[in-house]
């Protein structure tokens, strides 16, 4: 198949290799030193949870018009840099082409076919524009949770530290061709590729785990274990999860778990540095908008207290402010 990758980071990265080791006709769009080095060296793959170690010599570009339609598009990029790109993805997509955002938080087609009150709605955290739902039909896209760890230790070279899960799901519920032959390519790629019938609850068990780890991380420093060590820190993710849980169930998702048991599903991570600590070691922009900022908005649209979820966001947006990444 030919698959591009627009945003071939740590994440991107590794569906990229993996893709390409399979055989696939792989494209990559990438910025800055880390597509330079691409170019200059391939992309280096270092696999700690399996066997896809390995340079991969790649076509890259930073302008995704240089490669023409495709049969799958993976979008890797932070949730908030997606929305000036989606315009530029129109080469890249075909009548059948599938486009499987592999983001963090909630994704901006939340509300594309689901049922109820909110049928269509625009989350304004995740799309202030009001544009993205105009720029990229919403009928290419499958959900996708991904719960695997990765870090880009070096520009060109992308380190695989733990986890191989994916989950996937079309918005609409259905159980359909396309799914499965995706969720089929990745699992010949290496992943754990699930498939689901109720992708938004998937989303919301992730989304309760990044809300509130992902800010802790970058306020602390602390990695996935050092966190999950510390009773005091752990109080301040259970309340954030409780809040969280609320107001996944006064939208038709009720979680089927406590927070002391979405911890446990975290301490799987191990000793992995989550995406905001390492933006903020990096010193890019935080995505304090869709992994937070958008669960906000749905709280207060929904007359929900979040307390202890608004104060960390303040402290994570002054952090950002502070170090000029904001």
């Amino acid at each position: 198949m030919k698959v591009a990758i627009v945003g071939a980071g740590a994440v991107g990265g590794v569906f990229g290799a993996r893709l390409a080791a399979r055989g696939h006709e792989v494209s990559l769009v990438a910025r800055g030193e880390h597509l330079q080095a691409v170019r200059r060296k391939g992309l280096t793959l270092v696999d700690h949870v399996g066997d896809a170690s390995g340079e991969y010599c790649l076509a890259a570009s930073e302008a995704p018009e240089d490669f023409g339609a495709q049969d799958l598009v993976v979008i890797a990029l932070k949730a908030h840099t997606i929305a000036a790109m989606l315009p530029r993805l129109r080469r890249l997509v075909a009548d059948e082409t599938v486009v499987v955002p592999a983001i963090n938080g909630l994704p901006w087609w939340y509300f594309h076919r689901e049922p109820g009150p909110h049928a269509g709605r625009r989350v304004h955290a995740l799309d202030p524009g009001g544009t993205m739902f105009a720029d990229l039909d919403c009928r290419h896209v499958l959900g996708c949770v991904v719960h695997f760890a990765a870090e880009v230790r070096a520009a060109g070279e992308v380190h695989h530290t733990s986890g191989r899960r994916l989950i996937l799901g079309e918005p609409d519920h259905s159980s359909s061709e396309r799914l499965a032959r995706v969720c089929g390519l990745l699992g010949e790629a290496g992943f754990e590729a699930q498939r689901s019938a109720n992708i938004r609850l998937d989303i919301w068990v992730k989304l309760l785990g990044n809300l509130s780890f992902n800010p802790v991380a970058a306020l602390t420093g602390y990695r996935m274990d050092q966190i999950c060590a510390d009773e005091g820190v752990l109080d301040v993710i259970r309340a954030m999860m409780h809040e969280g849980m609320e107001v996944s169930a006064h939208y038709g998702y009720p979680m089927p778990m406590s927070p002391d048991q979405r911890i446990d599903l975290a301490r799987q991570l191990g000793a992995a540095k989550i995406s905001m600590l390492q933006d903020i070691e990096r010193r890019r922009p935080l995505e304090l908008a869709p992994v937070v900022g958008s669960v906000i908005e749905l709280a207060e649209l929904a007359r929900l207290p979040v307390p202890a979820i608004r104060m960390v966001h303040a402290l994570a947006q002054a952090r950002a402010r502070a170090l000029g990444i904001a």
